[in-house]
């Protein structure tokens, strides 16, 4: 059988929600009316196994972006809610995706708002996502509501991508360094040593500490990966603490160069979060309280928390983005301007173009400092080993002579 969902109002006008499993939607139609009550709609219930599966893991932003514009266009174009959904539904591609819709769908039509809808499906539709709807729903504007989230979804997607391209070049040649090293001292030095043990000839120090790492890498690999996991495993673990994020994150952001980076795309996606939702009419506390969740780094989090707490008590914004030090005199004097011209929301999304740009150059020089920097140490690292095993090569051949 087939478990439905329904919604019926009683003889007394109250809507109720329910499942029930039959055969049909006409025995589930059936089973209502002799219960005496009016079917107001029924479907299938949406597969729960495979939506849990789904959720988190296959729906990636530029799937909820797709689906935002077409929702924005449908809804422009004058179709009711509901049927805009219900084709989401159905040529959305993504399955979890689709999935959620289903569901949205139902409760939409169960009477919920969209907003609320969409709230229960936190991994999909985020608090931002879900206040802006909120907000569109309310003044009447859900076409550009849906308009602006998907170009900020979008923008907010190409500065997370620019900054993980960023972080994996040099991950990649480290990755390869290691690699490289791993099979120079597990096969290659064995060789060379084996030769030297029968000349019998006293080797150089450069040479000693290479086949003593190759020693030690060889009887003893399962103590360095134990001890390898067991530092990631501390610092992931400490990470999850409140003290351990903080410290953490105020490092990375002084950290050289990637702490530039990390710095200005911090910013940009800061004022494009608070700027996209105050232009759509979310109130100027929750705004904050949504960015500082979004920020993604505990230092960004508690400057913003900060200026929240100033707002309540009557204060500016600005005053506690200067205390935290995280934000450039730039952008602090432009929040205070926008304040003070109450066109806060037009001044933080010029604020987040520039700091877009930033970011690109920022990526850029990363990027040309990492490859000979990453060039140089690959070859220090690789040829200083092949040149430690040849320096007794050199010492037999003069002894010859």
């Amino acid at each position: 059988m087939t478990v439905f969902q329904y919604t019926a109002r009683s003889l007394k006008g109250e809507l109720q929600q329910g499942e029930v499993d039959l055969p049909s939607r006409d025995d589930v139609i059936a089973h209502l009316r002799k219960n005496r009550m009016v079917v107001v709609q029924v479907r299938p219930a949406p597969k729960q196994l495979k939506l849990s599966l789904g959720l988190g893991k296959g729906i990636k932003t530029r799937d909820v972006v797709i689906l935002t514009r077409q929702f924005a266009t449908m809804i422009n174009a004058g179709l009711p809610l509901v049927q805009a959904l219900d084709i989401l539904a159905q040529q959305t591609e993504n399955k979890a995706l689709a999935g959620v819709t289903r569901q949205v769908v139902y409760d939409v039509e169960s009477g919920h708002t969209l907003a609320d809808a969409m709230r229960k499906h936190p991994k999909a539709f985020s608090d931002l996502f879900v206040n802006m709807v909120a907000a569109g729903e309310a003044g009447g504007i859900l076409d550009t509501i849906l308009l602006r989230l998907a170009q900020f979804l979008e923008k907010n997607d190409a500065i997370v991508r620019k900054v993980k391209g960023a972080m994996v070049y040099p991950m990649v040649i480290m990755s390869v360094a290691a690699i490289a090293v791993t099979v120079l001292l597990i096969f290659v030095i064995p060789t060379f040593q084996n030769m030297f043990a029968s000349v019998n000839l006293e080797l150089p120090l450069p040479t000693r500490v290479v086949i003593g790492a190759s020693n030690l890498l060889k009887h003893y690999w399962w103590a360095i990966g134990l001890t390898i996991g067991t530092i990631v495993f501390s610092i992931t673990r400490y990470y999850k603490t409140a003290p351990g994020k903080l410290q953490l994150d105020t490092l990375l952001l002084k950290a050289p160069v990637i702490g530039d980076l990390l710095r200005k795309s911090a910013v940009s996606r800061f004022t494009r979060t608070l700027g996209t939702l105050i232009s759509s009419g979310v109130s100027i506390l929750d705004g904050l309280e949504i960015t500082a969740r979004t920020a993604g780094n505990q230092v960004i989090h508690n400057a913003v928390m900060e200026s929240r707490a100033s707002i309540a008590s009557g204060e500016t914004i600005a005053a506690p983005l200067q205390k935290s030090k995280v934000f450039p005199p730039m952008v602090i004097s432009m929040i205070a301007v926008g304040e003070q011209t109450g066109g806060l929301d037009e001044m933080l999304s010029k604020i987040a173009d520039f700091y877009d740009e930033e970011v690109d150059a920022a990526v850029s020089t990363l990027i040309s400092l990492m490859e000979p920097i990453m060039i140089v140490v690959l070859g220090v690292i690789v040829g200083g080993m092949v040149v430690a095993m040849y320096l007794p090569i050199f010492d037999m051949v003069n002894a010859v002579q």
